[in-house]
């Protein structure tokens, strides 16, 4: 936990040094403006004061709850901006996760018991195929295939769960494939190990030696995997959310990027930094539960 503060605070202070190097100012745009009204909004969000002192107002702030306001949307503060767009991206990273960690280690699994035969090939290059073809391809291709040709689901929006189907499956077949891959791997070992031939002569059931020896030993190379995987598919995709009109973060923060929107890049760095924290750091407790050693 100490390490995590740590971490965040020095993510914070990195990424609000860098943040003023970017070429351009919030108002570089804005042609309209006299240098006048330019000052004068300059003061109003204190960005006339030294760097140092900027830095020291927004950390004092951000300790009492407050991110700024947005330089992109008039009059909007950041922690509602992230709040309104998070919850999509965390359902839609989440969903994606669930379906390529479940079906990632089914595959993975029959393919290590099945060892050099057609079934260990053939998962084999789907792994390969769904981790070389980029997501947004695969989403075109549903788009087109599933939702205009068939019409089992709708090819964009959100606010019902038909419309979450598309955007889960093209977000989730590379970690899908990342997961058969690592228990495949894992589980090869694995099962030539000296205590599965234990269990084996013990006389256990070949499910019992498969799933409640095989396949927990070979969980844990993917514990590592798992966390900044999780923490980066729920934090939005900007391309799956842009191609399927999903109101979510990824978008976000690419935007306020080109628009120097300091207080949103500081707000969304923030909020992707604590994520992947907190998940790190259950994914050290996990290491305890799936190996006891």
């Amino acid at each position: 936990i100490f390490y995590l503060i740590l971490t965040l605070f020095i993510v914070i202070t990195v990424t609000f040094f860098l943040m003023k190097l970017l070429p351009g100012t919030p108002l570089t745009n804005q042609a309209k403006l006299s240098k006048s009204q330019i000052a004068l909004i300059y003061q109003q969000y204190g960005l006339d004061k030294p760097i140092w002192e900027q830095y020291l107002i927004y950390i004092f702030g951000m300790f009492h709850g407050d991110f700024g306001t947005s330089f992109q949307y008039s009059n909007q503060p950041v922690a509602y901006l992230i709040s309104s767009r998070l919850g999509a991206s965390m359902q839609l990273g989440l969903q994606a996760m669930i379906f390529g960690v479940f079906f990632g280690v089914i595959l993975g699994a029959a393919a290590a018991i099945k060892h050099n035969t057609w079934a260990d090939t053939g998962a084999t290059v789907f792994a390969i195929i769904g981790k070389s073809v980029p997501n947004f391809v695969l989403a075109i291709l549903l788009q087109y295939y599933i939702a205009l040709k068939l019409g089992w689901f709708p090819i964009a929006g959100w606010g019902q769960f038909s419309n979450t189907i598309l955007p889960t499956i093209a977000l989730g077949v590379g970690p899908l494939a990342e997961t058969a891959r690592f228990i495949r791997t894992s589980m090869v070992e694995v099962l030539n190990s000296d205590y599965i031939e234990l269990a084996k002569a013990k006389g256990l059931s070949k499910f019992e030696v498969v799933y409640h020896h095989a396949l927990r030993n070979s969980l844990i190379p993917l514990v590592t995997l798992l966390g900044p995987y999780t923490v980066a598919l729920m934090t939005g995709s900007m391309v799956i959310e842009n191609i399927f009109n999903i109101p979510g973060i990824g978008e976000q923060f690419v935007k306020s990027v080109l628009t120097n929107d300091y207080p949103t890049i500081m707000g969304l760095t923030i909020v992707y930094s604590f994520m992947l924290c907190v998940v790190l750091l259950f994914t050290d407790i996990l290491y305890g539960v799936v190996d006891p050693r």
